[in-house]
């Protein structure tokens, strides 16, 4: 760079260059790339952000720019480290244990691998900062290591490509267990394992290294290779204090300098246009190539020789294939030797570096006979550097100046590459994979999906399992949604028509205490199922919650008759100390007899007050919410002749969703509800419910300095989802064929996140776009967020956390707490039915359901003979393809978790296997089935790739086949795949494909079904409902006699367990499926028919 303008701005401003710029200069630069100019500025600035506007270039052509900013009143201690040297700070005490420590380095390395920082004490306690494959590791342990303290030590990963010889910084910041760990920019905040919060360290702490006792310059890990600058441990300079030759610190083969010069690197940028053509002597007889390679790409060319020219061209090609190294000799057409295979670039089983890894990895020595260079058919997208040809360096600078025809499409001096990983964008434990253009995240065994692993696969309680119609059993649920906290599960029971989440703990047998006082009472601590946070979030969302207490007691009080004295008590969830018994107020020291006035002696409150030689009962429930659960019990009379206590604490139960019709009405054009801030800086989603008569209106807005995002109803028939993260506004828009401001519920869910933003309302399609891959990512607000101006929302969920509508709409002007109307109230439409309002009435619109009846609740069966079959086309109006266009069809970019997925529920009863229980098929021999086997085990079969065999599912080794009835419910979303069954199974596992033919799903259909079928619901289709209730339907064909039949059930109560599983065949996602057309359901397979019994999905619908 020849010349050029720096200029600064004042404040946050960053678009365009407004009023809050300053241009500070203009500077001359150097004209080669080896020399180094500098400017001194005549007075300092404070800025956030400096643009630099080139003037003018080589006149050689090209431009380029490196950049070293520095501030004022910098001082640098420095420290060269040579892969065999060390700096140990030895303390003034044989061993240290603090509860705080503060380290904070700047380094810059010259390999991916070493020790930074290392110290360890005598009882297995250990702190070490290590560079392993380029990344920065930081391991703690605060318990001794001791065989039942094995696994209490931590691990944390942060950056990524820090072997790129740039500084990087570096704070570690330790309190007791809490720990923030810094890296650049980035930092990380965690908690250590275990039950300590001291970490103690004998003897010294090295830097450098890990050297071994008694052995001078012997080490036992790889050594750092690079240099450490303003090293500080708890506020002591360690370099310095080096340097001044203090007795504290030992030196081994330490410089106090850092001198060496980063190697000149070239950046390869497009996979089509770049390459690089390096002339090499004709006259030489063989060849020797040494480089050094960084790639995040699978498959690419390295290096091109041709061997000779003509009509049969030979050439020799060093490529990577697949993620390993591969160099051939290509003759003729179709004629190719492999002359070497490597093994696959990787440091651990099944991760090539090409996936989720970026090293610098030297080739083997190559000696072949070489001819003239020539363009390159195939590219690479990377970055190479110390390349040798027969032992001679390749000149890059000269090669940039001196011969601009021989590269197209490189940036010299630097290695440009970028992990897109790093941050990673993936939430939830999502791994995140990518190439040089973008980045994707598996959420495989994460309970999440989307593209970021943002939305759960979980349904938030067990009252929303019932609202979808699965019956009562064990249940992932995860409470917040999208938010941390991760799923659990739990118990759902069906009694006095409410669903009750039930939580046990491990003492939930009797317990018999002698021998206790108050001075030494009988103390029982409960561990419930489910962790503290997820009990705090189960009871705050609840309408009601109970704990029963049992207690039974002979001659042992509760509370001293003298002066009240609590003799035994419990604690809340808190940890707080309470002496109210079951069955009475909080604060108040009585047992439930005083409250309905039955104790056994009325000049006591609790009946065990009486004190009395026989057995005697203060039975109760705890109700108060913010109390339970019940943590700790503790029993303190029971030290007397013939004093005993028995208790029994049962498990939590709670029932309803107070958020779930929490809902506003805005009367007032003016009238709006405000909260905090939005915190949706990286993902956001909102979800929920309006009814409104207005032709328009704001359901929310956020705004900051320039970013904002707003949620309205543009018109009566289009709902719009705007945004702006500081590069312009991106609009989505859903229109409707019908008006939305018909007064009846409708439901909205928008998403934003990195990689792309979503809008859907209803059933109407998703509308969706993708992100810009270089443009703005960070969404930052800093008003109050706005809700509603002239509709009634309910339910309004962001980010997994629900907004109290109800109880705010009571403090504002101009609004009411809940919506008028008869679907306001819960629980009125069962299974997935429509509430719909009338005048002065409502009906449940059942359409898209499996059921049937006023509301819902009518089961919908069939018995099937042998020969009987069910084939129903699939028309599914607001499939998710739908919403894309023909290009973004063609280019197959959405996210696989939104374009490929399956939601079945259905109930059976059968005694015979093999059978057939479903199959849905493409025009293109894609599948998936449901099978039983012969010993009535449960199979799920897909087959998404023409090219090998389909995976098979196996949830569980019980029998099916058992006269008995059975729910299954089945959700797949990618790869994903979710199975809910009526017995306990095994956990699910996976059979490779080459081990299965089509043929055994063929044998299984041709058994075919004989039994019940109940309420078989595929996606948005219910087929056997259409078939016993629309006999003259198109869509619908019946081979053999249908009856319509009860199966012996009256309602779905059967209980159901989970299991989770995915495809595991090469790490690789299920691929997306075509759209099904052609299924068929129970039964026997028609002779004349290819496959099975088959349910159809037709795309002719535009």
């Amino acid at each position: 760079m020849k010349t050029l303008c720096a200029v600064y701005l004042i404040g946050d401003s960053v678009g365009g260059l407004p009023g809050l710029a300053r241009v500070l200069g203009t500077f001359p630069g150097n004209t080669d790339t080896d020399s180094v100019v500098q400017h001194k500025l005549l007075h300092s600035i404070r800025t956030r952000y400096l643009r630099l506007v080139p003037l003018e270039g080589s006149p050689s052509g090209g431009m380029g720019l490196r950049l070293e900013i520095y501030g004022c009143t910098y001082k640098s201690d420095v420290a060269d480290f040579d892969g065999r040297s060390a700096l140990l700070y030895r303390f003034n005490q044989k061993s240290t244990s603090t509860v705080k420590n503060v380290i904070s380095l700047r380094f810059r390395s010259r390999q991916a691998e070493g020790v930074l920082v290392h110290g360890e004490g005598q009882r297995g306690d250990y702190i070490t900062l290590e560079l392993q494959r380029g990344r920065l590791a930081l391991h703690l342990n605060l318990d001794d290591a001791k065989p039942q303290s094995s696994g209490r030590h931590t691990s944390v990963m942060s950056g990524s490509l820090l072997d790129d010889h740039l500084w990087h910084s570096v704070l570690i910041e330790r309190f007791n267990k809490q720990v923030n760990f810094t890296v650049d920019r980035d930092t990380q905040h965690f908690r250590t394992q275990g039950q300590e919060d001291s970490l103690e360290v004998d003897y010294e702490l090295s830097f450098g290294g890990i050297p071994l006792p008694g052995k001078p310059g012997t080490f036992l890990r790889e050594n750092f290779h690079g240099c450490l600058e303003n090293l500080y441990y708890n506020g002591v300079n360690v370099i310095d204090m080096a340097k001044r030759r203090k007795p504290q610190i030992y030196t081994g083969n330490v410089t106090f300098s850092c001198s060496e010069s980063q190697p000149v690197s070239v950046t390869f940028l497009s996979s089509t246009a770049s390459y690089l053509a390096v002339l090499a002597d004709p006259g030489m007889e063989g060849l020797s190539l040494r480089l050094q390679f960084r790639t995040w790409n699978r498959d690419s060319r390295l290096f091109y020789v041709p061997l000779t020219h003509g009509p049969e061209p030979a050439s020799l090609v060093l490529q990577i294939s697949e993620g390993s190294i591969q160099l051939s000799l290509r003759g003729p057409p179709q004629d190719t030797t492999q002359v070497f295979t490597g093994e696959r670039i990787s440091h651990s089983p099944g991760q090539s570096i090409c996936e989720n890894q970026s090293h610098w990895t030297r080739s083997c020595n190559l000696s072949l006979l070489t001819g003239s260079c020539e363009k390159p058919h195939a590219g690479y997208q990377g970055c190479l550097r110390l390349i040798f040809i027969n032992n001679q360096p390749v000149n890059l600078g000269r090669i940039q100046q001196d011969r601009p025809a021989n590269f197209s499409q490189l940036s010299f001096d630097i290695c440009s590459i970028r992990d897109r990983c790093v941050p990673n964008f993936c939430e939830h434990g999502g791994v995140c994979y990518q190439s040089w253009d973008n980045f994707l995240c598996n959420c495989s065994g994460t309970g999440y999906t989307g593209a970021t692993c943002h939305n759960p696969i979980y349904e938030r309680s067990c009252e929303a399992y019932r609202k979808t119609g699965s019956p009562a059993g064990i249940f992932t649920v995860d409470p917040d949604g999208s938010g941390p906290l991760e799923h659990t599960h739990v118990n759902c029971t069906l009694a006095d028509d409410k669903i009750w989440t039930v939580v046990g703990h491990d003492h939930l047998q009797p317990v018999r205490v002698q021998g206790s006082t108050p001075r030494s009472p009988y103390v029982l601590i409960f561990n419930y199922s489910i962790s503290p946070y997820h009990l705090r979030s189960l009871v705050a969302s609840s309408e009601h919650c109970q704990q029963k207490v049992t207690y039974r007691c002979r001659k042992s009080r509760l509370f001293d008759t003298w002066d009240g004295t609590p003799l035994s008590w419990w604690l809340d969830r808190d940890g707080v100390k309470r002496t109210y018994w079951g069955g009475i107020l909080p604060g108040v020291q009585q047992c439930s007899c005083s409250l309905e006035g039955n104790c056994r002696d009325m000049n006591y409150f609790c009946n065990c007050d009486a004190d009395q030689d026989v057995w005697v009962n203060d039975t109760g429930l705890l109700s108060y919410k913010d109390h339970l659960p019940l943590s700790e019990i503790a029993i303190g009379d029971t030290n007397r002749t013939g004093s005993q206590a028995l208790f029994q604490i049962g498990p939590l139960r709670c029932y309803g969703d107070r958020f779930f019709w929490n809902s506003a009405s805005f009367f007032a054009e003016s009238s709006y509800l405000h909260f905090p801030t939005l915190q949706a800086e990286l993902s956001m989603d909102i979800s929920f419910y309006f009814k409104t008569s207005a032709p328009s209106g704001l359901f929310l807005e956020n705004v900051g300095v320039r970013d904002f995002i707003r949620l309205e109803l543009s018109s009566p028939s289009i709902v719009t989802f705007t945004f702006d993260l500081g590069d312009g506004p991106v609009v989505l828009t859903v229109r409707s064929p019908m008006p939305l401001n018909d007064r009846q519920w409708h439901h909205v869910r928008a998403e934003r996140n990195v990689m792309e933003a979503s809008l859907q309302v209803d059933l109407l399609p998703l509308q969706l776009v993708e992100a810009t891959p270089e443009g703005q990512y960070r969404l930052q607000l800093n008003s109050q967020l706005f809700v509603g101006k002239r509709s009634s929302p309910f339910s309004k969920i962001i980010n997994g956390m629900t907004f109290d509508l109800n109880e705010r709409a009571k403090m504002t002007p101009g609004m009411n707490s809940g919506c008028p109307g008869h679907c306001s109230s819960d629980s009125l439409c069962h299974n997935g039915g429509r509430c719909v309002e009338n005048r002065n009435s409502y009906v449940c619109d059942c359409t898209h359901t499996a059921f049937d009846g006023p509301k819902c609740r009518t089961a919908i069966s069939a018995s099937f003979e042998r020969g009987t079959s069910l084939t129903y086309a699939l028309q599914e109006p607001f499939s998710v393809m739908r919403n894309q266009d023909a290009k973004q069809l063609q280019s197959g970019t959405y996210t696989e978790s939104v374009k490929s997925r399956e939601n079945v529920a259905f109930g059976f009863l059968t005694r015979h296997g093999p059978a057939l229980l479903l199959t849905a098929q493409s025009n293109d021999q894609r599948y998936m089935a449901i099978t039983l086997t012969q010993n009535g085990s449960l199979q799920i079969w897909y087959r998404l790739n023409q090219e090998r065999g389909p995976d098979t599912f196996s949830p569980g080794s019980a029998s099916l086949a058992d006269g008995q009835f059975h729910w299954i419910r089945m959700n797949r979303e990618g790869r994903e795949l979710y199975v809910q069954v009526t017995l306990p199974l095994f956990p699910s596992s996976l059979v490779a494909g080459t081990d299965i033919t089509d043929e055994e799903v063929l044998r299984a259909g041709s058994r075919g079904f004989i039994g019940c079928l109940s309420s078989f619901q595929f996606n948005e289709a219910a087929p056997l409902k259409a078939a016993l209730q629309n006999k003259g339907s198109s869509l619908v064909s019946i081979y053999g006699r249908l009856e319509e039949s009860s199966c012996g059930i009256t309602s779905s109560t059967n209980t159901l367990t989970t299991t989770h599983t995915k495809s595991d065949r090469g790490n690789a996602p299920l691929k997306k499926a075509a759209q099904n057309d052609s299924a068929l359901i129970g039964g026997e397979e028609p002779q004349e028919a290819t496959l099975l019994c088959t349910m159809f999905s037709r795309n002719d619908a535009q």
